[in-house]
């Protein structure tokens, strides 16, 4: 059972967005302080991506873990309510992340996903950080973090 009213639910679930979260800022101002430029929701790429580092033929989605069904996140855990609503919505969300990352690999694209749980306290982002950059100056193929 939900213990929000369904109004105070409402306020909640609008305050959530889609670009510039805090997770997805975190790693733009630690790429840009490192020197790396990048562009930022480039619609004219499939899915349109959080970071495009066109340098190094790069792009980079933050990805919520509720939202993108990080599997055996405790983040990720499904509502108790609307339970077959919520597990149609991330599963298309899943299928439609799979696609667009084979779409981008076909580009000639590589891909990196960042889930919001490896960036959540300011140890893990140092570390994830740290990976990030291998994987942009190493020219790595695909990979999550």
């Amino acid at each position: 059972m939900d213990n929000k009213t369904k109004a105070e639910r409402s306020l909640n679930m609008s305050r959530i967005h889609a670009k510039d979260t805090k997770p997805e800022l975190t790693i733009r101002r630690l790429l840009f302080a490192d020197g790396f430029r990048y562009r930022i929701h480039v619609k004219t790429l499939p899915g349109t991506p959080d970071l495009v580092l066109p340098k190094y033929r790069a792009v980079i989605f933050v990805h919520g873990c509720f939202w993108h069904g990080h599997d055996g996140c405790k983040y990720a855990k499904l509502p108790t309510t609307h339970v077959e609503f919520w597990r149609d919505k991330i599963s298309k969300n899943k299928e439609r992340d799979q696609r667009v990352r084979q779409e981008l690999v076909s580009g000639g694209w590589r891909v990196l996903t960042i889930w919001t749980c490896s960036i959540n306290n300011q140890a893990k982002v140092k570390e994830t950080y740290t990976q990030v950059k291998d994987w942009i100056l190493n020219k790595a193929e695909q990979s999550v973090l």
